[in-house]
């Protein structure tokens, strides 16, 4: 996907050309495919799930907070869609994270729960938990809503 450049407002006025085939699970995502997780989306949550191993570790031996990151940022993006009108999208605006605790090992869980649903801005909850039901991040967000085309 390619989006024209020039700051915040031209991202939310941006048109979107589409470079890559849908897969099984919904647009292609290659930063997903490199990291390993699936997605799960419903009315409002989404979640992400991600089996952790050696390219998920960063030099301390946990895993790297941008994988959290990551996943928690894409569950947040597939809870807004599951609220917009058919054709529009979404985009980004602001994600608050806290790292609670390392995780280290095993299955990881971002949940994204919508939390209020604006005509312009969708405010968000997530909570990453590793396969015990240790939250090891939480974070809040914004999503702009950017409508379909006319």
């Amino acid at each position: 996907m390619r989006v024209s450049r020039g700051g915040c407002a031209a991202l939310l006025a941006a048109t979107v050309v589409v470079v890559s085939d849908e897969t099984i699970d919904g647009p292609r995502f290659p930063l997903r495919e490199m990291l390993g997780f699936t997605i799960d989306s419903g009315q409002g949550e989404s979640t992400a799930t991600l089996v952790v191993d050696d390219r998920h570790i960063n030099p301390h031996g946990s895993v790297h907070g941008a994988v959290m990151f990551a996943m928690v940022d894409t569950a947040m993006g597939g809870a807004t869609m599951s609220v917009l009108d058919e054709g529009n999208w979404c985009a980004t605006v602001d994600i608050h994270t806290r790292f609670l605790a390392p995780c280290f090992s095993g299955t990881l869980t971002a949940t994204a729960t919508v939390r209020r649903a604006g005509r312009r801005v969708i405010h968000l909850d997530g909570i990453v938990t590793d396969q015990t039901g240790k939250e090891c991040m939480a974070a809040s967000g914004v999503f702009a809503v950017i409508p379909a085309a006319s």
